[in-house]
């Protein structure tokens, strides 16, 4: 694909973002996008929000379950940027009208001390570069009509990013086994999901190591202080005004996030 068109899709996408609207898929206009035009789609679109005065806050691996998989027909995981704008507080109003068509998601968040730099990465190495995990909500959202996305529609979507929450409790995972961590996710004091570790590519370390290796091939690093998602434990919990999140996961603590 040319660099124009390219440079155009990101465009597009970003304008959705400002406008909070949705565009129609790119995968299925006929322009024989592969997944190599979609990163250099998201390339450009995190480039947009940079130049705005955004700054890089770490990386995230999406569609790493088997649920989320399934509800998405999307059957590869990808990667998307997190940016400081993303993020929110344990318990600070997330504004539903700041967003499009939003679902929930609860992981676990890897803070990295020193960098990892692919390919080669194992889950030890991993283990060993992380300083602490915390639990935490990414609320996805799509710039994609009605969330029909393929595998390139996502990834030229930043992954389909939209805000995450961090939980304040920060535990090392050195005498964890993450796999067997689960988690309990409450909407408005209803459990509505559960989960392990294991969802997360098998391991979340063994999910963080995929990205940190997928991304050297594009030469980019993982960096000590990032904070790095490492994927949904369970299927996407759609989210509007008014709604309160709460999560728990064993071993590691809790998280809460609310919407106004």
């Amino acid at each position: 694909m040319s660099d124009d068109l390219l440079s155009s899709l990101s465009r597009e996408l970003h304008q959705a973002l400002a406008t909070r609207s949705t565009v129609p898929p790119l995968s299925g206009r006929g322009l024989g996008l592969g997944i190599a035009d979609a990163y250099r789609i998201q390339q450009g679109f995190i480039a947009h929000r940079l130049a705005a005065g955004d700054r890089i806050t770490g990386k995230k691996i999406g569609v790493t379950s088997l649920a989320v998989q399934q509800m998405l027909d999307v059957h590869q995981p990808d990667f998307g940027i997190l940016l400081q704008s993303m993020a929110y507080a344990p318990g600070q109003p997330i504004p539903a009208s700041a967003l499009i068509q939003p679902r929930a998601e609860g992981e676990i968040a890897f803070f990295l001390r020193r960098d990892l730099r692919g390919p080669g990465v194992t889950r030890d190495d991993v283990l060993d570069a992380t300083e602490s995990v915390a639990a935490c909500f990414e609320i996805v959202d799509s710039r994609i009509d009605d969330w029909r996305i393929r595998i390139e529609d996502t990834v030229a979507d930043n992954a389909s990013c939209g805000v995450y929450v961090l939980g304040e409790e920060r535990v090392s995972p050195h005498a964890l086994d993450l796999a067997a961590c689960a988690m309990t996710l409450e909407k408005n004091g209803e459990c509505v999901a559960t989960g392990l570790g294991s969802a997360a590519l098998g391991h979340p370390a063994d999910a963080v190591a995929w990205l940190a290796n997928t991304l050297g091939s594009f030469g980019i690093p993982l960096l000590a202080g990032e904070t790095i998602l490492s994927g949904s434990l369970a299927a996407l919990i759609p989210v509007q005004a008014g709604d309160s999140l709460s999560m728990h996961i064993t071993g590691i603590g809790g998280c809460t996030a609310k919407f106004s």
